[in-house]
């Protein structure tokens, strides 16, 4: 999703209405209705890392610390301390350094490789795809857009089922896909199912029921279940 795009995606919410408190002195902005923001959170909270979520953008123009973080405003982007970085990739690499227990990141030549695949396949196989159907379909009137619903119709037929027919084929029976346990293979690759999830797109258990089941444990996690709930709030319509 383009800068311009996310940044009206943050100024549209209201006020907390997706903001994640944990304390700490880490913030972490942009909308956790970005599967890249959403990463981060994912991973700090697996993590036992205390961050702040707070939007990019307020009433009067971009927060000043998020211009600092993130020059070119893309989210995520984030600030601890008297350090600040842009780019979700960047930012767990950051955090798996500073925080290195437990391990999302694995070591092992091959683990780490295959972690670091998983994420890429999510972040340019499945990310445009997912994002061209959610904003298409659930934001672009929100922000008094035309929706390019043929753009919509066109990820959902031609992009997202070969993405899916390819995971279905290399999740293994622990339900993790890297080291039988959770790594930011899984966490990178689940969160943009959130964002299919709200337009109905979902792995048939029929054929895909592996995935269909993966993708069910995983965002089963309380960490990705606190920010579905924040988001459907938001995504709910006005009254």
């Amino acid at each position: 999703m383009d800068g311009d795009r996310l940044l009206a995606l943050a100024s549209d919410q209201k006020p907390g209405a997706v903001r994640v408190a944990l304390g700490g002195k880490m913030i972490v902005f942009g909308s956790t209705l970005s599967p890249f923001v959403r990463k981060v959170h994912v991973f700090a909270a697996e993590k036992g890392v205390e961050v702040s979520g707070r939007q990019n953008r307020g009433p009067d123009g971009p927060d000043a610390d998020f211009l600092v973080a993130s020059p070119f405003r893309k989210i995520p982007a984030m600030r601890d301390g008297d350090f600040s970085l842009a780019d979700s990739s960047a930012i767990v690499a950051y955090m798996e350094k500073k925080h290195p227990e437990p391990a999302l990141i694995p070591s092992e030549a091959k683990a780490h490789a295959r972690t670091l695949w998983f994420e890429e396949v999510a972040d340019t196989i499945l990310g445009p795809a997912t994002i061209a159907v959610f904003f298409n379909r659930v934001l672009a009137r929100r922000f008094g857009l035309e929706p390019d619903l043929a753009a919509a119709d066109k990820a959902e037929r031609d992009q997202i089922p070969p993405a899916l027919a390819y995971l279905e084929t290399v999740i293994p029976a622990s339900g993790f896909l890297v080291e039988d346990r959770l790594t930011l293979a899984d966490i990178a690759v689940a969160s943009f199912f959130v964002n299919l999830s709200y337009v109905q797109i979902a792995p048939d258990p029929q054929t895909q029921p592996r995935l269909a089941a993966y993708v069910a444990g995983i965002l089963g996690r309380p960490s990705f279940q606190r920010l579905i709930d924040s988001d459907k709030a938001v995504l709910q319509p006005a009254a």
